[in-house]
């Protein structure tokens, strides 16, 4: 399968993404189609044997849009800086209709209003206007007047009926349709209006020509188009903070480099620079791309990419991370990703995909979103009839109809959702916290069991020798085996020993026929003979320790009793040492774990070490439960255990051996140190390795979902209430919305929505 991205164009409300994903959908061999309205993207996720790009931009443009694909490298980096150029250009194109039109609107106001600022505040009107267009003799040049002064603001704004009329001829009609059809019946009665006038002045009936007089409507549809026009520059002033935190991890990157070439310093373009290339950083220089440092040490700010205030001590082998600041020392590095490869990238693909997916919570929304538009329509008309029926005059039942139209509003629905993930994803990366998908940020906000990985999620995950306890043979010698055996393998626990035996300068033996046991150990030969390291159940399996063994179990308890790991190293036919290593708790474990109880969550930690050592670990954080000698596959057994007993389960963890727990909790939360393939496993990446930032993530997840709840109360009761009002259900009660206050009351509408959702800037950690 084939994941791209698509620019889409043309689209104003929910109705237009629905249409757009109904229309990809429908092709063979397109798995998954996301739309965003948000940030006029779509997601599609296909068999490229069965269907092509090209096909899916035909699809989009036969629906009445536009669609262009999302390159990487280079052409999307230049895309997107068109991208943002033609939104800030459409901004600037919008501020300025809008000030325009108002320029129009003022004096149309004013002209169809003056008898009324007259009779309300007694305000006089000017002698030329009363001299021009009062009274019934002047009727004709008073609605033409009208008529001209609305023509400008029509001309400004006529990419509404242009779009709108278009997306009904496509049998997809959107709010621009709506203001569309409310703008033109209010003008084409206008017209009628003033052709009835002429009427009545050429035949001498002055009722007919004082009834047309007064209800004109040109001020109506003047009203709709401008107060529109700004609601959708507020709007789209308002999303474009949407996506800040994404163009503040973007603007972070440096845009050159120095490369080191024949041992001269050349600065160059980022873009240019490739794996294995050596670069040069300066004191308070970003660094570029991600690599290794092969000269020099210094000290680095990586608070952008991983939240943590105190600058990380660097030196020969250590790795660095593009765009994070170099602060003391010169050093030299050789580049290892580059391009879309780097971690910062990766990180802003992450959040881009998360900010253009759809939580469950907002499947409502689309599905009413999907025929919301002719419903209103349906609505308009029908309301219309009724009120003709009822015995009200047109012009009534016309402004009932026209009111329905312009309060209608399928826009504050279709924002709801994505301008609330987009900020909480973006709030989220600033702070070490990447959310990979709307669906996991949903998921988290109901978790009520989160279950712990020990190694390198609850504990440092670089452990220390603390004993070695030689049976069969000398210390120098066990370590040396030990060293060889455990050399190969990747386990936090194995690097301990080896990091022992460099320290002491034990020499190292090449083993052959090394095989990893997974949660149980190793085995491999030395000189033509076969030798284990593992834990107790698996010498014990092998046969090598036995029950009657019972010194060396006391040993092995004691050890495990003080929260130390024993390793025990065997050769084919006896036990020949003991070598126990020790993790050190993370600071913030505890606090984390007391927070998760605070919160209601229950935790769990499971590991594959013995039980005593799990005991220790344990008592020291209070954790409710532990699950010890657990294999990885009973990890995920675990898991879905609690998830059959009704639970929303969370895993944290940041090994290979995580990886399918991870891929079987409702949530899987990785730790940012951790294995390429936890990463991918997980819904949710904590870059650094700190548990306090899962407790961050799930407080993140509730925020964002209180605040889509509250956007999509808001939608669903502002339309609810406001087209039963539009249409006169009150009118009995003397509640009636007139158009102008409809327009005005839709604009506000989607700028609510987006300004609640920017609220999630201030939540803090």
């Amino acid at each position: 399968m084939t994941k791209n991205k698509f620019s889409v164009t043309g689209m104003s409300c929910s109705a237009c993404s629905s249409h757009v994903e109904k229309s990809v959908s429908a092709l063979s061999g397109v798995t998954a189609v996301c739309v965003n309205l948000l940030t006029n993207s779509m997601q599609v996720e296909y068999d490229e044997k069965a269907v092509s790009p090209k096909k899916i931009i035909e699809a989009v443009k036969k629906g009445g849009y536009g669609a262009s694909l999302v390159r990487e490298g280079e052409k999307k980096e230049k895309a997107e800086r068109n991208a943002a150029k033609e939104s800030a250009l459409a901004l600037k194109a919008m501020k300025r209709r809008f000030f325009l039109s108002l320029c129009f609107l003022i004096p149309l106001m004013y002209l169809s209003m003056y008898h009324m600022f007259s009779d309300w505040f007694g305000l006089p009107a000017p002698p030329f206007i009363l001299r021009l267009f009062h009274g019934p003799e002047n009727a004709v040049s008073f609605a033409l007047t009208q008529l001209l002064l609305l023509t400008p603001i029509l001309i400004l704004n006529h990419h509404y009926f242009k779009n709108g009329f278009r997306s009904l001829f496509y049998r997809s009609p959107n709010m621009d349709s709506l203001i569309a059809i409310g703008s033109s019946a209010a003008i084409i009665y206008g017209i009628f209006a003033l052709y009835r006038i002429g009427y009545g002045l050429g035949h001498g009936e002055i009722q007919v020509v004082e009834h047309y007089g007064s209800n004109l409507y040109f001020e109506s549809a003047g009203t709709i188009l401008t107060l529109i026009t700004l609601g959708k520059f507020l709007e789209a002033k308002s999303k474009g903070r949407t996506s800040e935190a994404i163009e503040k991890l973007v603007d972070l990157a440096p845009k050159t480099a120095l490369l080191i070439k024949d041992n001269e310093e050349i600065e160059v373009p980022v873009s240019e620079i490739a794996a294995g290339d050596l670069i040069s950083v300066k004191p308070g220089a970003s660094i570029p791309v991600d690599g290794v440092i092969e000269e020099g040490s210094t000290s680095v700010d990586e608070s952008a990419i991983t939240g943590e205030s105190i600058p990380v001590e660097k030196s020969v082998g250590d790795a660095v991370i593009c765009a994070t600041v170099n602060k003391t020392g010169s050093f030299r590095f050789r580049a290892t990703k580059v391009g879309e490869d780097t971690t910062l990238a990766q990180i802003v693909r992450l959040v881009e995909e998360a900010s253009s997916s759809k939580a469950p919570i907002s499947k409502l929304a689309d599905k009413i979103a999907g025929i919301f538009v002719p419903t209103v329509m349906a609505i308009a008309l029908v309301a219309a009839i009724v009120w003709l029926i009822l015995g009200a005059g047109v012009e009534f039942a016309l402004s009932t109809g026209i009111s329905v139209l312009v309060i209608s509003c399928p826009c504050a629905l279709g924002l709801a959702t994505p301008v609330a993930i987009m900020v909480g994803t973006g709030k989220g990366a600033e702070q070490g916290i990447l959310i990979k998908s709307g669906e996991a940020l949903e998921t988290a906000h109901n978790i009520d069991v989160v279950v712990l990985d020990k190694t390198g999620t609850v504990t440092e995950g670089t452990p220390r020798v603390t004993d070695i306890l030689p049976l069969k043979t000398d210390e120098e010698t066990l370590l040396s085996i030990a060293y060889s055996l455990e050399e190969q393998s990747e386990h936090p626990l194995a690097q301990a020993v080896v990091t022992c035996a460099k320290e002491k300068g034990i020499p190292l033996k090449r083993a052959s026929r090394f095989e990893a046991r997974f949660g149980k150990g190793v085995e491999a030969q030395l000189d033509g003979k076969t030798y284990y390291a593992g834990n107790a159940l698996y010498l014990q399996e092998l046969g090598i320790l036995k029950e009657e063994d019972a010194a060396i179990s006391q040993r092995i308890s004691a050890l495990a009793d003080e929260g130390k790991t024993p390793l025990l190293f065997a050769d084919e036919t006896a036990l020949l040492g003991i070598i126990s290593a020790a993790d050190t708790i993370k600071p913030t474990s505890r606090e984390a774990i007391s927070r998760f109880a605070k919160m209601g969550i229950e935790t769990v930690m499971l590991t594959g070490d013995n039980a005593r050592t799990a005991e220790a670990i344990r008592n020291k954080l209070d954790i409710p439960q532990v699950i010890a000698q657990v294999l990885p596959q009973e990890k995920e057994q675990k898991i879905a255990q609690l998830q059959q007993e009704g639970h929303k389960v969370a895993m944290i963890g940041d090994g290979v051996n995580d990886a399918p727990a991870l891929t079987r909790a409702d949530v899987g939360i990785a730790i940012g140190a951790g294995s390429d393939i936890a990463l991918e496993s997980a819904d949710i990446v904590l870059v650094r390795n700190d548990l306090l930032d899962a407790v961050t993530a799930v407080r993140l997840s509730k925020a964002v979902i209180r605040n889509i709840k509250e956007n999509l109360f808001w939608a669903f009761f502002y339309n609810s209430i406001g087209i039963p009002l539009a249409a006169g259900v009150f009118a009995f009660l003397g509640l009636r919305l007139n158009p102008m206050f409809g327009a005005a009351a839709m604009s506000l509408s989607s700028v609510f929505v987006v300004t609640n959702a920017l609220r999630l800037k201030f939540f803090k950690k």
